[in-house]
């Protein structure tokens, strides 16, 4: 071995023993978590959201920096999709324990017409009183679901003056800075959504 061939691999050598001191001692970058849901961490929408609350309060997004917060767009008679991930969030701050109180959920009416305060209290309420409703005018709403890529239509129903909603399943994260960082499908279970909000806990 000649050698420059020697001093090569000895400067290597040392970078390899110098990186894995770093590590050990805590000075390396921390490995980036693992998500279950889809990481859209520095996206160019879902970054502003200004509509009432059920007590007619208006509210931002900066309302809720401090906590991780979790926005989802549904209607209260929803038959599946609202309440399930509803429930699921439930079960995520309970699983959260003493950082139960760190999760805030967010449930953003696209049915303001049927969808009243005191409708949007009692649903929040059945789920946990934490939670918030937000409900603005439809032409407020249109502009969120449009800065949060979410799509919704009515539906006419059977009976005259009936309808359902379509609208996106799924539900976006913000870490407690206040960024966007996750969406999460709908269906993919508490489990998965409470490691992710865990991991953004941690973060800070």
């Amino acid at each position: 071995m000649n050698h420059l061939r020697r001093s090569v691999l000895l400067v290597s050598a040392i970078g390899v023993v110098a990186l894995t001191g770093c590590d050990k001692l805590g000075l390396g970058k921390p490995p980036a978590p693992q998500f279950k849901g889809a990481d859209i961490t520095g996206v160019d929408y879902a970054k502003t959201l200004a509509l009432p609350d059920a007590n007619g309060q208006p509210r931002t997004l900066g309302d809720f920096k401090g906590k991780v917060t979790v926005i989802f767009f549904g209607y209260t008679q929803c038959p599946d999709v609202c309440p399930t991930t509803m429930a699921e969030l439930a079960q995520v701050k309970k699983a959260l324990g003493p950082d139960g109180d760190k999760l805030q959920a967010v449930f953003v009416t696209i049915d303001p017409e049927r969808d009243t305060p005191e409708i949007l209290k009692s649903y929040m309420a059945s789920f946990d009183p934490s939670f918030v409703a937000l409900r603005g005018t439809l032409e407020q709403t249109k502009a969120a679901a449009k800065e949060f890529k979410i799509y919704f239509e009515k539906v006419p129903g059977k009976t005259e003056g009936s309808y359902t909603m379509d609208h996106s399943a799924g539900a976006f994260v913000l870490d407690a800075k206040g960024n966007v960082r996750l969406f999460e499908r709908y269906g993919a279970g508490a489990e998965g959504l409470t490691a992710d909000v865990k991991a953004l806990i941690a973060q800070g």
